[in-house]
């Protein structure tokens, strides 16, 4: 527009109201910016465009199926370091080395030392069976975890924990038939886990049901298989072929 503006001041007869011209510098004037808007508007089609073609390869990519972030080991694959640890979960699991193992054993020193927390925290914790599977079983409802939950339902219900409860906890309910001490295990960990620490009630009545060093078993068993669980969800664990899946997809 400049440009113009300084074509009629230098020419100011030639733009004159009287000028015969002035019609056809006009055409001129709105020619050129119809060219500079159809060249700016196909330029912005073009952007568009290109945006859209992106738009689709990233849906593309997004939608289609891709490989485990981390492939399934098998006992034959296990190097030296990794197969006398192989061996001893195989002896143990009920995934054999699938679940946290098959991440695990990647970093077999690591790994190694994890198999060893998890073999006390199983069978030689002060907590009692019953409780310590359900202190899991939390865990792996918060988590989705579908191995946690696969793998220690039938043992928390085979160590005493009512089905129901069991029910309820995979529902996202307070379980309603808990026993005192199973009411207790629940709140800490649900205090614990959701706001990081625990009211001076509810540490009462744990002190009331449990000794020391109790306690400090069950918040080692609610972190390492939160631990578990976390690891699981980085490499997308999965439940072996065949096995059912407890938390659907679309579900909470």
């Amino acid at each position: 527009m400049k440009l113009f503006r300084g074509m009629t001041a230098s020419c100011p007869s030639f733009l004159s109201k009287k000028s015969a011209l002035r019609p056809l510098v006009a055409a001129m004037v709105l020619g050129v910016w119809s060219v500079f808007g159809a060249a700016s508007t196909a330029w912005a089609d073009g952007v568009n465009e290109a945006k859209k073609e992106v738009v689709k390869e990233v849906a593309i990519e997004q939608s289609a199926e891709h490989p485990p972030r981390f492939e399934q080991l098998t006992l034959e694959q296990l190097n030296v370091y990794q197969k006398p640890l192989g061996e001893q979960v195989m002896k143990v699991s009920s995934v054999g080395i699938g679940g946290p193992y098959n991440p695990l054993l990647r970093s077999p020193v690591m790994g190694q030392r994890m198999f060893d927390l998890l073999y006390y925290l199983r069978w030689n914790s002060s907590m009692s069976l019953r409780l310590n599977e359900f202190a899991i079983l939390i865990i792996g409802r918060q988590w989705r975890s579908q191995v946690e939950w696969a793998a220690h339902a039938p043992l928390a219900i085979k160590a005493g924990l009512s089905p129901d409860v069991v029910a309820d906890l995979k529902a996202q309910k307070r379980p309603a038939k808990m026993q005192p001490d199973e009411a207790v295990v629940y709140d800490m960990i649900d205090e614990l886990t959701q706001t990081h620490k625990l009211s001076d009630a509810t540490y009462a009545r744990a002190k009331a049901l449990f000794t020391e060093q109790q306690l400090v078993d069950l918040s080692v068993v609610t972190g390492t298989y939160i631990t578990l669980a976390l690891m699981m969800s980085m490499v997308e664990q999965g439940l072996p072929a065949g096995r059912e899946l407890a938390f659907k997809a679309g579900e909470p």
